[in-house]
């Protein structure tokens, strides 16, 4: 696919394929095309070439409303009514499931109720989303899209703003909101550690496609992310990554900063 703006192409011939059933991470620099490319999924900006199939139906010949109950998304900014309940938000999830809302509001249903729980805000649910914290928010649109129960999840990193404990939750529950997933990320460890398929953006075009192994490489890396990159294994059996700036002009390596 190809998206435009202007006299700038923000995704060039990009072509992406996430199977059900696994998570494919898509990673890079800023400014890259990441949350373009979800967006586009999602017909929420326009094509100039290409297009994008979804459970084998093109969505440009289907309806929003259609779209929205096979896709729930969690977007980078989140923006909700401060006067809804936390549990009036994560309600509207179910909208494109149900249909239309329960009488007399969306309802406490279970759900709700299971998602409010997988998240830890099960003791927050009658309070107003405008006393919440940015992390909170970030798990109240998390629950939201539990209770959606799409088979198809766009995550726009969804661990901003989280303090580590319920990062790691969060983590863990990734896999339980849809059967497929696609998730921007920055952290390349968690990249490697979460998903099945990596595709490593670079100023709108793919600089790489495959394994996390395969692709989360100094050799795809050093260049996309203009650093020096050491791979290893930890303790845990986990990849980890050191990062440095590239060479000075003396020759000199400069400090690891990661």
């Amino acid at each position: 696919m190809t998206v435009r703006a202007s006299h700038r192409v923000l995704l060039d011939r990009v072509s992406l394929t996430a199977p059900t059933g696994s998570v494919t991470g898509i990673v890079g620099p800023n400014g890259g095309g990441k949350s373009t490319l979800l967006r586009a999924l999602v017909r929420a900006v326009p094509l100039a070439d290409g297009e994008v199939v979804i459970d084998g139906q093109n969505v440009r010949a289907r309806s929003r409303r259609w779209i929205a109950r096979q896709v729930a998304e969690v977007g980078q900014r989140i923006e909700p009514d401060p006067a809804l309940s936390v549990t009036d938000e994560v309600a509207l999830g179910g909208l494109a499931r149900r249909g239309v809302l329960r009488s007399g509001g969306a309802g406490f249903d279970a759900p709700v109720a299971a998602a409010l729980a997988a998240v830890g805000l099960t003791q927050r649910a009658s309070d107003r989303l405008a006393t919440l914290s940015g992390g909170e928010l970030q798990r109240v649109a998390l629950a939201r899209a539990l209770a959606h129960g799409a088979p198809h999840v766009l995550l726009d990193e969804p661990t901003n703003h989280l303090d580590i404990r319920h990062r790691l939750e969060i983590v863990s529950l990734v896999r339980r909101i849809a059967p497929t997933v696609v998730i921007v990320l920055h952290d390349l460890e968690l990249a490697a550690r979460l998903c099945d398929h990596v595709v490593v953006l670079d100023r709108g075009r793919i600089a790489a496609s495959g394994s996390p192994e395969n692709t989360l490489t100094p050799q795809v890396l050093d260049p996309v992310y203009d650093v020096d990159t050491r791979v290893h294994t930890g303790p845990d059996g986990h990849t980890r990554f050191a990062f440095s700036l590239p060479n000075d002009h003396t020759g000199h390596r400069r400090k690891d900063i990661l």
